[in-house]
């Protein structure tokens, strides 16, 4: 193991500096409005918002568990970062219609599509989402991945896993309680290069070390192979191929946290571009963060890799991507490899932080409290934030029996919660019949049905074998997700038509609804430049799929 050298330090600290100048420069643009707070007063330009996009999805996560994912299933788990096209979808369908409709946060539009009940449903949703996924498991990766690169156990008899994870949050919320909006988007235009450049390293490295890539193929064998029968019982393609899909719309197309990034474009044009230039950069994690795992799985195979054991005495996957930040690279590059995680850790907080302000003020608070003053909504935004950080510490403990198993749980608690929302958005979106009692029934079909699976996986062990709540339980977690799409887009079809047609007004908040001059609007805001990126982007996923088939 190459230790942690004075000059990784050194880089360490430069990175802490850029970040401090970034939200020094954020406190001096003061937030005078709750748009400038949430929203950096919707003027931020392309390379802010696509650079937030994708530093906003990459988190420790993504280090930790799609690396572990690598070690443990090879490719089965690329499909879910192979959603550039949703990305897509997000800038060329949907920036148009959030930009006409003007809305602040996503329950927002269900409310004014729908009804209050139905933006109350969704904005609790998003927020027990946003803290006991999200919030819980960047943590945890965080504190997992700094105590086993640093190699500390303990500082003063307290576990270094506390000290690195609290330290980091507390941080992270400190930054985003003063700068707000405008501090995520500065800083993450600081990290995202450094991430890049940081995993870029690890994977080169690790190539080298192992012997190159026929080395990697030749050891992983079926790892490799992206598409899985129908019979397999974790990534069958019949549930891959459209399971993952129906996570990705709901996270990419209809999620606060990401469709945030968007609406603090300064037009149409900035907006779509953002999200092209994100295309480019989802491309990076199967190369940056899968494959370096499955190196890893190489390594250990021949020897060359030691990881910690698990309680059954196994390798641990989620420590791959940190065993080979600790092991193979020189000094200097531990640095910059550090700051890419420590990026990737503080960009993704920052972002939850923010989105669960923003929906916590417009969609709870502004509503009893209409007559708030915007410095007022802008002080709630920040004691929120506060609330959101102390709950995430709170929650940390839940995440430390995960184990190897840290990217599959996340993928799977998303797939019971987002059918309900991605079939509300479809329907609501594009179908004008959909009434208020419709989407109403949907979400709450889906997310109760969702959390009794949930109930039902926590105490499946328990039930008879041979009875029906365990049938339920053993149907494979993605064609769940499959069945709980169609059963809630069935359930709106049906009570939209048994119950009052939606208002003129409602129907207004439909993408059909737009005028000759809104389209007019949308045409002028691309060009042929933003035609042949797009192009590129789905060109690569294509060969991707012909490759890895």
């Amino acid at each position: 193991m190459t230790a942690f050298h004075w000059l990784d330090w050194v880089i360490l600290a430069g990175f802490g500096g850029g970040m401090l100048g970034a939200v020094l420069w954020s406190l001096w643009k003061k937030e005078e409005t709750s748009a400038d707070y949430f929203l950096a007063g919707r003027n931020a330009g392309w390379v802010s918002i696509g650079s937030s996009i994708f530093a906003s999805n990459i988190g420790s996560e993504h280090l930790v568990g799609l690396a572990g994912a690598g070690f443990v299933s090879g490719m089965a788990m690329a499909h879910w970062e192979m959603h550039a096209w949703l990305i897509l979808v997000l800038g060329w369908v949907f920036v148009p219609f959030y930009d006409r409709i003007k809305v602040f946060t996503m329950p927002e539009f269900l409310e004014r599509r729908f009804s209050p009940a139905s933006r109350s449903i969704l904005s609790v949703i998003s927020l027990v989402s946003y803290v006991l996924t999200k919030v819980a498991v960047t943590v945890y990766a965080g504190g997992v991945v700094f105590k086993t690169v640093f190699g500390i156990e303990s500082i003063n008899g307290v576990d270094f896993f506390w000290i690195s994870a609290v330290g980091l949050v507390v941080l992270t919320g400190i930054y985003t309680v003063l700068g707000g909006m405008r501090a995520v988007m500065y800083t993450s235009v600081l990290q995202t290069p450094v991430l890049l450049v940081g995993s870029i390293v690890i994977l080169v490295a690790g190539l080298a070390k192992v012997g190159g890539w026929s080395e990697v193929a030749a050891i992983c064998g079926d790892k490799l192979k992206l598409v899985r029968p129908a019979a397999d019982p974790e990534f069958p393609w019949t549930g891959v191929l459209f399971g993952s899909a129906i996570i990705g719309f709901w996270y990419w197309c209809t999620d606060q946290y990401i469709v945030q990034r968007v609406l603090s474009g300064r037009n149409q044009h900035q907006s779509r571009r953002g999200t092209i230039l994100a295309g480019y950069f989802k491309l990076l994690p199967v190369f940056i963060f899968l494959i370096p795992g499955m190196i890893a799985y190489a390594l250990s195979q021949k020897g060359l890799l030691a990881l910690p054991l698990d309680a059954s005495g196994q390798p641990m996957g989620d420590a791959a991507f940190a065993s080979l930040v600790a092991q193979l690279l020189p000094i200097g590059f531990k640095g910059v490899v550090v700051c890419g995680l420590l990026a990737a850790l503080m960009s993704s907080l920052a972002s939850l932080f923010n989105s669960s302000a923003a929906l916590f003020t417009a969609d709870f608070y502004k509503k009893f409290h209409p007559r708030a003053s915007e410095q007022h909504l802008v002080v709630v935004g920040r004691i929120a934030t506060a609330a959101v950080v102390v709950l995430g510490i709170v929650w940390i403990p839940v995440m430390q029996g995960l184990g190897n198993v840290l990217y599959r749980y996340l993928q799977a608690v998303q797939g019971l919660l987002a059918p309900a929302i991605a079939a509300v958005f479809i329907m609501g979106v594009f179908w004008k019949r959909a009434s208020a009692a419709g989407g109403l029934s949907g979400l709450a079909v889906g997310f109760s049905m969702g959390m009794f699976r949930l109930w039902l996986d926590v105490i499946k062990t328990r039930l008879p074998q041979d009875g029906l709540l365990y049938r339920i339980a053993d149907i494979n977690w993605l064609h769940y997700c499959e069945l709980l799409f169609v059963i809630c887009v069935g359930t709106i079809w049906i009570v939209s038509r048994l119950s009052k047609p939606p208002t003129a007004e409602m129907q207004r908040y439909t993408y059909g609804a737009a005028t000759p001059e809104e389209r007019a609007a949308m045409r002028a805001s691309w060009n042929n430049w933003d035609v042949v990126h797009t192009a590129v982007i789905l060109g690569v996923i294509v060969v991707f799929y012909a490759y890895f088939w």
